[in-house]
């Protein structure tokens, strides 16, 4: 099995996640900036690890209702299955930037110094949350 790609989907940057062969754990990969050269950056990535499912979190309202953010979201995967040889699916991904920082807090890290890698974090969370949900459906 091939490794899958989480992304976390943000107006000025995109965390990267992926996981292991085996889809059991997912791990932080890179922060690329979200520019126009995003979508070439994620195909060269695809590429690159051969990756044969990308998982973009959907940052949906608690309520469940989706808002800009999460237009921006789905409309970046919609680009994403145009541009890319692989499935692309969608994760609801409330708070997992919030709690990405605070994870890293609780680990010591001070806020400042955790910019670069929040996004790659979130991303984590994302895709970790994806990967737990199939395997509990495989062994169902």
């Amino acid at each position: 099995m091939n490794p899958a790609l989480g992304i976390d989907f943000g107006g000025a940057r995109i965390g990267l996640a992926i996981s292991d062969e085996l889809r059991l754990l997912a791990h932080p990969l890179k922060t690329i900036p979200a520019d126009k050269n995003s979508i070439r950056a994620i195909s060269e990535v695809v590429r690159d690890r051969k990756i044969d499912k990308v998982i973009v979190g959907v940052p949906r309202h608690m309520s469940g209702e989706v808002g800009t953010a999460a237009n921006a979201a789905l409309e970046f995967a919609n680009k994403l299955r145009a541009q890319l040889p692989c499935a692309v699916e969608t994760w609801d991904e409330r708070l997992t930037t919030v709690a990405a920082q605070r994870a890293l807090r609780d680990s010591g890290k001070k806020t400042r110094d955790t910019r670069q890698i929040v996004d790659q974090v979130a991303a984590q969370m994302i895709l970790q949350g994806y990967l737990d949900r199939e395997g509990n459906a495989a062994a169902s």
